[in-house]
This record gives structure tokens, C-alpha cells and sequence, in this order.
């Protein structure tokens, strides 16, 4: 459907004494690539004031084939790949810039809620911007 792919550079804070990302790090970026293609799409954290929704987590999956190291730079591809009438899923790829090499695989699936955390529909001004 729609990605994105956002660089970044590991930080001495993501990473443990041995200088490796820790593993939840790699949730934080998740987030970071999930963010960024939302906000390409135009369509900003909380939809809209007058429609308001929100898209928590409800599932995750992370897949470590490699680490990544202090100073590192990596690209972390989104892709939303799935669009239901209430939810969201979105799957990543975390490569290491330096040697191409896929480090991470992972996804997230994003229930619609309203603002006390029911569930509803995605509303029809999101699924425009999806589609």
C-alpha cells in the first residue's frame, strides 16, 4: 500500500554495556518509521479534532537476525500493508545503512479507537489519505 523510509544513527542511550541496541530500541524506531509515514500521508497523531481517533498498539512482532551497534546508521522502512475497517497493520525492516544488511523485521497491528478507547471505524477522511 503506502512506505516510507526513515534514517536515523544509534545512540550510546539504545545500546547496552557492550555497545549492542538494546532490543527495545528497535519498538522506539517502529514507532519513529510508523510516525513518519503517517505524517506523509497527512494525517497527524490524533486524525482530527472534529474526528478524532487514535490507533494503539494491540500486536506486535519483532524478528532479530543481526544486532546493530553504537553510531550505526540505519534505515527503518515502513510499510503500511494492511487496512481493515477498524484497524491498521504496518510491517518494518531495520537495515544497517553501511552494509545493506537487514537487521530487524517486525510488525504492528493498530486498533481504531475513539477518545475513551472504544473501538470504531477508521474514519472516512483517514481512509482517503490511506487510499
Amino acid at each position: 500500500m503506502k512506505d516510507s523510509e526513515t534514517r536515523l544513527r544509534v545512540i550510546y542511550a539504545d545500546t547496552d554495556a557492550m555497545g549492542i541496541v538494546y532490543h527495545g530500541s528497535y519498538i522506539k524506531w517502529f514507532e519513529t518509521g510508523r510516525t513518519e509515514l503517517m505524517r506523509s500521508l497527512n494525517i497527524p497523531p490524533h486524525a482530527a479534532d472534529d474526528d478524532p481517533c487514535y490507533f494503539p498498539v494491540t500486536k506486535l512482532s519483532c524478528h532479530y537476525l543481526f544486532p546493530a551497534r553504537y553510531d550505526d546508521e540505519l534505515i527503518v522502512q515502513t510499510e503500511l500493508c494492511e487496512l481493515r475497517r477498524a484497524s491498521i497493520m504496518f510491517h518494518y525492516t531495520v537495515l544497517n545503512v553501511a552494509d545493506g544488511k537487514v537487521l530487524v523485521r517486525g510488525s504492528t497491528l493498530h486498533a481504531c479507537t475513539d477518545r475513551r478507547g472504544r473501538i470504531i471505524r477508521i474514519p472516512p477522511t483517514v481512509v482517503s489519505k490511506i487510499e
